[in-house]
């Protein structure tokens, strides 16, 4: 398995409940459309001590399953309509777990 985190700190001006629920609904609403994935989960509810804004945590079956998911048409709808046009920053971590 492949898990994929990102964590995004948003736009000051994004920065909304609107936004989050946003990024929120439309990612998750991936689970059962893009082959491999097999969880996911955006946390938008953070502690003051957080750094970022919103976290995305993901489970693939592979590496080829997340290589699909980064191109995966309804992705690329989601990530370009509902996160890139409101991010400042994205970090990312992906690593094979047993």
């Amino acid at each position: 398995m492949v898990k994929h985190i990102i964590l995004w700190t948003l736009k000051e001006e994004c920065n909304t409940d609107q936004v989050k629920n946003g990024i929120k609904k439309n990612l998750e609403s991936l689970l059962g459309v893009v082959p491999g994935l097999l969880e996911i989960e955006v946390v938008t509810e953070k502690l003051p001590s957080s750094n970022a804004d919103v976290m995305l945590y993901s489970v693939f079956e592979d590496g080829d399953a997340l290589k699909g998911y980064a191109v995966h048409p309804e992705h690329v709808k989601a990530a370009d309509t509902f996160v890139r046009p409101f991010t400042k920053q994205r970090s990312c971590i992906d690593f094979e777990t047993k």
